[in-house]
């Protein structure tokens, strides 16, 4: 295969590995870097390295992406084995359902392959695949032609997924090429008798007086849920006229109303964030542009690694997992004539003084910005939230709604929780959380195994450390969950996300990090 000329500094080079149990750190780097070198391309062009979700935690591919300071980016054996390779192999198709697992996941969301298949008589394989600059391809509409594809240039790494028409219904799983975007941190404590530091909710909610409002309306659950005075009371909350309030089923319905509903010929999201927008674009049908953040800008937002064809923006603040609080005058200028601006708000009244907050904006064109109530008031199993928006906006939003969408216990909460004293206590919880996260950063500051993401604004932290699937198993060994931090696009094996918790409760969880370090076998190589 004719290697193209690399570019210096495009960092735009994907490694996909495939190795067999305990292939050793030594002989997998020794492999990639070899590959490279042989073909003319820099390590440093890297951008990540690429398997097979099976070998996630194998030592020798996750020392390797280490060595080379990038993530260890996984996909289902299912999805591999869709991507056409040139060389395939029987072996490894029985072995792991993939015909060629370095091919597969080198090429599998990039553009073109540069390095085959080599490596095939030791331990591992690899192969190198190049992504082009942020190319931009609008989801044709039907019976539209597909326009020229849309270019943009910029120094940070813009990926782009599923950007072909389905050609299935999309009750099926389109969007299994990459990260599992349906895992939620629920999932890592659900039936265990675990301390939760996986799942945000705030401890201890709902509070008393919250559970006797939701309680009495119970006696009007005969009649059909009515949202008037739920809707008024968040329109007053956020000085805004009450048509440009829409309340949903917890904020994981608003996405799915946006990406039903609002025309969006190039939506992109932000990453890493929650996954939910993305999978409720992909469900719905579009091919979706990922801007990546990067760890080494401290995962904070670069309004020019936006390209300007996107005519929907998902962005969260403070962004679920980085926990990072992006400035309002940034957001700003994302917003155009002809895009929608999401904003995720979720965790905004985790935030002293709700400072950098646009939930009461009506000055920026396609603003919608969005509110959950399960997080702070412990509600996630009643499903309230609500969208904030221009009239025209939510008025196409709530005619993809079916009939009577919030429940009445619900509506109940909500008006609740808009009170003067529901604000009052938010923002002291606001306040305890803020304290409380320091108290963590500061205990995790103490490993020198483990680098967290400083700048955390949000009731989490995102912590980074070289053998993170180890250590969450063994935390979980120690009474603890932790989020992993491997199915948010952007990030891989070695990261975590950590609710912030009680003093009490950290101190504990500490004592058990350091168990679970100290526990670890020392590993030998270079």
């Amino acid at each position: 295969m004719t290697t193209p000329t690399p570019e210096p500094g495009a960092r735009n080079l994907v490694v996909g590995v495939g190795a067999r149990r305990g292939a050793p750190l030594d002989e997998v780097l020794g492999l990639i870097e070899e590959t490279l070198r042989g073909a003319g391309l820099r390590t440093a062009d890297v951008v990540e390295v690429a398997t097979v979700d099976a070998k996630a935690d194998e030592p020798g591919i996750v020392g390797a992406a280490a060595r080379l300071g990038v993530p260890v980016v996984t996909y289902p054996a299912a999805a591999l084995a869709g991507v056409r390779v040139p060389n395939p192999s029987g072996a490894a198709d029985r072995a792991v359902g993939t015909p060629s697992v370095a091919e597969a996941a080198a090429l599998i969301e990039a553009d073109e392959l540069v390095v085959e298949k080599s490596g095939g008589k030791g331990l591992a394989t690899c192969a190198v695949a190049r992504r082009f600059p942020a190319v931009l391809t609008p989801f044709p509409v039907s019976g539209e032609k597909t326009s020229t594809p849309l270019v943009t240039e910029g120094p940070r790494p813009f990926t782009m997924t599923a950007m072909n028409p389905p050609t299935h219904p999309p009750t099926r799983d389109i969007e299994s090429a990459g990260p599992d975007l349906r895992h939620h941190g629920d999932a890592e404590v659900r039936g265990e008798n675990l301390t939760d530091l996986a799942v945000n909710v705030r401890t201890h909610t709902p509070p008393e007086w919250l559970r006797q409002r939701i309680a009495a309306s119970l006696v009007s659950l005969a009649a059909y849920p009515d949202g008037t005075s739920a809707r008024a009371a968040v329109a007053e909350r956020h000085g805004l006229p009450v048509e440009r309030v829409l309340l949903t089923a917890g904020a994981a319905e608003a996405f799915v109303l946006i990406a039903r509903a609002l025309p969006a010929r190039c939506p992109v999201v932000v990453h890493p964030q929650f996954t939910e927008p993305e999978a409720a674009l992909r469900a719905a049908g579009h091919g979706v542009g990922r801007v990546l953040l990067r760890e080494e800008d401290g995962f904070r937002l670069d309004p020019a690694a936006v390209p300007d064809e996107a005519d929907l923006v998902v962005v969260g603040n403070p962004t679920n997992p980085t926990s990072v609080l992006h400035p309002a005058a940034l957001l700003e200028r994302l917003a155009r004539p002809g895009r929608t601006l999401v904003v995720d708000e979720a965790f905004m009244d985790v935030v002293p003084g709700e400072r950098e907050a646009l939930c009461g904006r009506t000055d920026i064109p396609g603003l919608v910005v969005l509110r959950s109530l399960t997080k702070t008031w412990g509600l996630a199993g009643l499903r309230i939230g609500y969208v904030l928006a221009d009239p025209e906006t939510v008025a196409l939003l709530a005619e993809a709604q079916p009939l009577w969408p919030v429940s009445s216990p619900a509506l109940a909460a909500a008006e609740a929780c808009m009170e003067p004293r529901a604000l009052v206590e938010a923002a002291e919880a606001a306040d305890r959380i803020t304290v409380d996260r320091a108290h963590l950063l500061a205990g995790l500051a103490e490993f020198s195994e483990v680098r967290a993401v400083e700048e955390a604004r949000g009731p989490f932290v995102l912590v980074q450390l070289e053998r993170a699937a180890e250590i969450r198993e063994r935390l979980r060994l120690l009474g603890f969950a932790a989020r992993r931090g491997d199915t948010f696009p952007g990030l891989g094996p070695q990261w975590l996300r950590l609710a912030v918790r009680d003093r009490a409760t950290t101190n504990r969880f500490l004592q058990a990090l350091d168990q679970a370090v100290q526990a670890l076998p020392a590993r030998t190589g270079r």
